[in-house]
């Protein structure tokens, strides 16, 4: 055989084996049930045939209703994508609404599957539950007026004590604001809604709020929001799950990593860019830079 023809060969098998690729990723549920542990959670949503996902209704762009009534958001189509992965059925899922206080209590007490509920990654809640790999980056940015002469952080920053952010009320508000905008004034409110009011009516120049916030605002209604182009403060948002389950654990983790950097990522990146107004970062085969 010369090298022509053994490389001919070889590339009509891995042609077959491209060919083949969609029969043989797509695992029998009753099969892939069979390897996990009998004790494993992965085994009894699996016999079980949807999953369970504690999750909140009232919190855009992470989970809320949209106009026609349906159950929407990032947390949402976290949750898909597992049932995706699960079922090879985005539609296997039953979402189950809970108030924040409980998002820990429902997994320990295997009131639902996982919590998808942007919730923030931290060590002293990582002794309660497992946290699954972080699926979104949180941060504190700053939302302005598209008509404000001063709506890019370069402006706010230069107007020293001159400028004015608003930011719900808190212990860390004045050391949030102060890490980007040293000599700015703080007003510290007691609502979300009145902190954007304060915005809105110009009684500060912008508000600090959530980096989702910002984007998914300022995506929606350009005409009155602006990314005035400033983040800090990084936050982990990952699911929690209930601990002493390796083979759960391990199917949630990688199904993120699939469809956040793999090959199945179409859920993932919709949603992001529908939610954040952005498109997902390029993925580009060889390091994995995940």
């Amino acid at each position: 055989m010369n090298d022509t023809s053994g490389r001919r060969d070889f590339l009509k098998l891995g042609m077959a084996g491209l060919a083949t690729a969609g029969v043989l990723a797509t695992v029998d549920a009753q099969k892939a049930a069979a390897q996990a542990a009998s004790d494993s959670l992965l085994r009894t949503v699996l016999d079980r045939g949807k999953l369970i996902v504690g999750t909140g209704s009232t919190n855009a762009p992470w989970h809320f209703e949209n106009d026609a009534g349906e159950l929407v958001g990032m947390d949402i189509t976290m949750g898909r994508i597992l049932a995706k992965g699960l079922f090879d059925d985005p539609t296997k899922v039953e979402f189950v609404m809970q108030d924040p206080a409980q998002r820990i209590p429902n997994v320990t007490t295997n009131k639902v599957d996982i919590t998808i509920q942007f919730m923030t990654m931290t060590a002293q809640r990582s002794q309660l539950i497992n946290f699954s790999r972080p699926y979104y980056v949180e941060g504190v940015a700053l939302l302005t007026l598209p008509t404000a002469e001063n709506k890019t952080f370069d402006k706010l920053l230069a107007g020293g004590s001159a400028t004015r952010i608003s930011i719900l009320q808190n212990v860390d508000a004045e050391s949030s604001v102060h890490y980007a905008l040293p000599q700015a004034q703080v007003l510290q409110i007691d609502t979300q809604a009145n902190v954007l009011q304060a915005l809105e009516s110009k009684r500060a120049d912008a508000a600090a709020v959530d980096l989702s916030t910002v984007r998914w605002l300022a995506s929606r209604n350009p005409d009155k929001y602006f990314d005035a182009g400033k983040s800090w403060y990084s936050m982990l948002y990952g699911a929690a799950l209930r601990q002493g389950d390796l083979d759960w654990l391990t199917f949630v983790n990688q199904t993120f990593t699939i469809a956040m950097f793999g090959h199945e990522s179409a859920l993932y990146d919709a949603a992001f860019k529908d939610y954040f107004g952005q498109e997902p970062p390029a993925r580009h085969p060889g390091f994995p830079v995940i």
